[in-house]
């Protein structure tokens, strides 16, 4: 079955709204790097109409452009595009195509298609539903220490916790914390009578 992985730019405060606003002082070869091996290696990409609106109003003219960040372009241009949308789109883009059915119906299906991994970036309503109904397989949190303040947190306030296990951690040279998390049982119930015995000094 095909792993999805959904990469992020998220802010110390957890807010993942209109990164271009803060995230760029901490874009380093790192983070470049971090990039290239998730999104720019993916065969196909899944993402949120308002996400891919965006990269395809930028990517295929730096594509065009021939510039430093031509052969990223050209990556993404060559990848499968995959639009969650409940209105009918059109694409200009080449390799674009709009999910078809119901969202969880149509992302379990395409999981079970051959070929290799699935990559999202931002599309953050896309992420929450797919965290909730337990499709989503990796979660790439690159952490910015930034309180931004302001802005759509990754996670509201409603529904239920989602617990997540910590996969691998890094830190880069600028701060970011390079975190993968992967879905994880809950760790079950618990309080402070439980959580003293783990103090210093009461003899566990």
């Amino acid at each position: 079955m095909r792993k999805i992985t959904a990469g992020l730019f998220i802010s110390l405060d957890g807010v993942v709204e209109a990164p271009d606003q803060w995230h760029f002082p901490y874009f380093n070869d790192e983070m470049g790097a971090a990039v290239d091996a998730s999104l720019g290696a993916a065969g196909t990409v899944l993402l949120g109409r308002r996400t891919y609106d965006s990269f395809a109003g930028a990517w295929p003219e730096r594509e065009a452009a021939g510039g430093e960040d031509a052969p990223f372009a050209k990556k993404l241009g060559d990848a499968r595009k995959i639009v969650v949308s409940r209105r009918k789109l059109d694409f200009t883009w080449r390799n674009s195509e709009q999910l078809d059915g119901d969202l969880e119906t149509a992302v379990a299906a395409l999981k079970n298609e051959p070929g290799g991994d699935i990559a999202m970036s931002g599309s953050v309503s896309v992420v929450r539903q797919l965290l909730a109904a337990g499709l989503l397989d990796e979660l790439n949190l690159l952490v910015h220490p930034v309180a931004v303040r302001k802005g759509m947190r990754l996670f509201d306030e409603d529904g239920p916790a989602i617990p997540l296990r910590l996969v691998s951690s890094e830190t880069f040279q600028t701060g970011v914390l390079n975190l993968l998390y992967a879905p994880a049982s809950s760790p079950g119930d618990a309080g402070y009578d439980e959580a003293k015995a783990h103090l210093p000094g009461s003899g566990s």
